[in-house]
């Protein structure tokens, strides 16, 4: 791509209304912009991050086989009456009346509307077990929506739910889905905790939070320094008729527990039978009797992801994005496009990654090198193509790989092929 062609706003100045750095870096980057308070437009590099994200998402959830569905945004508050979630999260739905008088809600999560679904779907214990998924926009009235995509009114989430015939089958299909939420996160580059945590009105009898270590995460968690046990920070850490004072040591170490701030990424359920008792989703078992299905439910912040990266992946010049979330996978920076050597070559060099498959980003902008620089490192893109002075005079051209921050001169000629090991590894 072409940054000519591309809309790529970066901002020098710190915007007034940025609380965290994920959020600073996002605006300054041109990732997103903010429309109002908690609802924010995804621009060309912001969603290429969401779509390399969704991509991880989606192969570690078809390796599990879970298959890929659409739900509707729009749901009937009468699903929510029967399951009385319509009471418990009635601050943060969003609903209203239609012209035919309906009363609807704009889905803040889905595990009625999927439960209705199988409900006239699912009849007998060979349907079973199953694993759905979507990746959707959500919406909840957020009383104060906070560091820009960390908590959000509109935001996109991957939720799945597992559908058994027994606790055996949930068992297995609840350690496939803990497994693969920790696939994810480290192809994200993200370094995470697990935390054991109350399935609060979700329901259900078990619930683990993927928690990710931030400057600005506004959930706190208990961490053992030692062997890296982690507690959410409302639970005593220990049971212990010693009083408060040890409720801040760790079981296992004897080490006394931090406490570190974090954003929540994921959250898996065993919901057993809440929803599908009360709404009716029933299967017939080997013994001819019928029974209620037997659900998990195990939600990703799809958006919250790309907080949850720069908050771990920057430095004092921008974003550092890991390689499999970076939007593109090199950018060039033609330091003088009125050189018209300089000019040709950053053309030519581009049309040779793109026809190898690797995704560019060509700086062809008529500005200064400073500049560019300066985007450059805001935008942080794995690999930059630097061709100027020394091109003109040497033929040699520098590699910078923003991670390290290393510096690295070839001749012309093999350029390509360095590009080529940089990124393939």
């Amino acid at each position: 791509m072409l940054w000519s062609e591309c809309f790529i706003p970066t901002l020098k100045e710190i915007p007034q209304e940025a609380e965290s750095i994920s959020h600073q870096l996002m605006l300054r980057a041109g990732l997103v912009r903010m429309l109002m308070s908690g609802v924010y437009s995804y621009l060309p590099l912001g969603l290429k991050v969401l779509d390399n994200i969704q991509k991880i998402i989606r192969q570690e959830m078809n390796s599990c086989g879970a298959c890929e569905l659409l739900l509707p945004a729009l749901q009937p508050l009468d699903l929510w009456v029967k399951s009385g979630r319509d009471k418990d999260i009635a601050e943060v739905m969003i609903r209203f009346v239609d012209r035919r008088g309906r009363n609807l809600c704009l889905g803040p999560t889905h595990e009625e509307v999927i439960t209705d679904l199988l409900k006239d779907n699912i009849s007998s214990y060979r349907q079973l077990p199953l694993i759905l998924y979507q990746i959707q926009t959500k919406f909840r009235d957020e009383i104060r929506p906070r560091f820009g995509l960390v908590r959000a009114c509109e935001f996109i989430m991957k939720d799945a739910y597992s559908f058994d015939k027994d606790e055996a089958g949930l068992d297995k299909n609840y350690k496939a889905m803990h497994q693969a939420y920790k696939n994810i996160f480290k192809r994200c580059g993200l370094d995470f905790l697990t935390v054991e945590a109350d399935p609060g009105v979700m329901g259900g009898n078990m619930s683990h939070e993927f928690m990710v270590p931030a400057q600005d995460g506004e959930d706190l968690v208990w961490v053992c320094a030692k062997c890296k046990l982690a507690k959410t920070y409302s639970r005593p850490a220990i049971e212990s008729d010693a009083g408060e004072g040890e409720k801040d040591i760790c079981l296992k170490c004897s080490v006394k527990l931090e406490k570190v701030n974090t954003i929540e990424v994921g959250h898996i359920f065993k919901l057993g039978t809440k929803y599908s008792a009360v709404l009716g989703a029933n299967f017939i078992g080997q013994q001819g009797k019928q029974q209620p299905i037997i659900m998990g439910c195990y939600g990703i912040g799809v958006s919250r992801l790309i907080s949850a990266i720069i908050e771990q992946d920057h430095d004092q010049d921008g974003i550092i994005w890991p390689d499999e979330i970076s939007p593109f996978k090199v950018i060039i920076l033609a330091l003088d496009v009125t050189d018209k050597k300089i000019r040709e070559f950053a053309s030519d060099i581009y049309k040779e990654l793109q026809k190898n498959g690797i995704e560019t980003l060509l700086d062809d902008r008529d500005e200064r090198a400073g500049v560019k620089f300066k985007d450059a490192d805001l935008l942080g893109i794995s690999l930059q193509v630097i061709i100027g002075r020394d091109f003109s005079e040497k033929d040699t051209i520098e590699l910078k790989i923003r991670r390290e921050n290393k510096k690295i001169i070839k001749p012309k000629k093999e350029v390509l092929e360095e590009i080529k090991r940089q990124i393939n590894g």
